[in-house]
């Protein structure tokens, strides 16, 4: 993934119990998939297409994990934000 300025980011703790399992990913790539540029999940160098439940659950991330959710292009920051409010809430589980 080229990073380009132009980029917006944030940095979200897993806090549910279950950590990012299949249904919470799912949740995360119905968001993504309205994003009109790319959207990423990045932990540590990897990146994955978070529009992709089985790229997501790659990271297998745990509860206290740290993720990074990354849209292309400003106009999704939407989209960025309500990511973010799902990954805080535990995914409303």
């Amino acid at each position: 993934m080229t990073v380009l300025s132009s980029t917006l980011s944030r940095t979200v703790t897993i806090v549910n119990e279950l950590g990012l399992h299949a249904r919470s990913a799912a949740k995360i790539a119905k968001l993504a998939q309205e994003a009109q540029s790319g959207v990423w999940i990045k932990m540590a160098e990897e990146a994955a297409d978070a529009t992709s439940i089985l790229d997501i659950l790659t990271f297998a991330c745990g509860k206290g994990a740290q993720i990074t959710v990354v849209v292309d292009d400003p106009i999704d920051r939407t989209v960025l934000e309500r990511i973010v409010k799902l990954v805080e809430s535990g995914f409303g589980e």
